[in-house]
């Protein structure tokens, strides 16, 4: 299981999904739950140069844009701040008993961090981007 997650630093609105696999195919249904979540918007969508992301079978909706972060740098992409958290917050030194409690657990987490834009802004909303 995979968690896909994007997030508005300047809102803290947080769009996330679980899905069985890591591809191409994937994180088009991905962005189409994007586009349809934020039809009424044109949304700018922040990522890394991972294989899936860049594959020529990607479909990527008309109301979205992708922007490539540079290389090997994750530390300018705001999602990776989430990751961080979650694995400090939500998953430190415990023992689950089978996958499915730990989906329980990352569907906790996501769904805590849908709740709490401000949270979410003040992890990921960096100086720079204001300016």
């Amino acid at each position: 299981m995979y968690a896909y997650v994007a997030v508005c630093p300047f809102t803290g609105h947080v769009d996330a999904l679980i899905l069985p696999c890591v591809d191409a195919d994937a994180m088009s249904i991905f962005l189409e739950e994007i586009a349809i979540e934020h039809a009424e918007e044109r949304v700018v969508v922040i990522m890394d140069r991972a294989g899936w992301h860049r594959a020529n079978s990607l479909r990527i909706p008309e109301n979205i844009t992708i922007t490539w972060l540079p290389s090997y740098s994750p530390e300018l992409n705001p999602v990776e701040h989430i990751w961080e958290h979650i694995r400090e917050k939500w998953f430190p030194n415990r023992i689950f008993n089978s996958l499915d409690e730990v989906v329980d657990q990352l569907e906790k987490a996501l769904k805590w961090l849908m709740a709490s834009p401000d949270y979410v802004r003040s992890m990921t909303c960096f100086a720079w981007m204001l300016n």
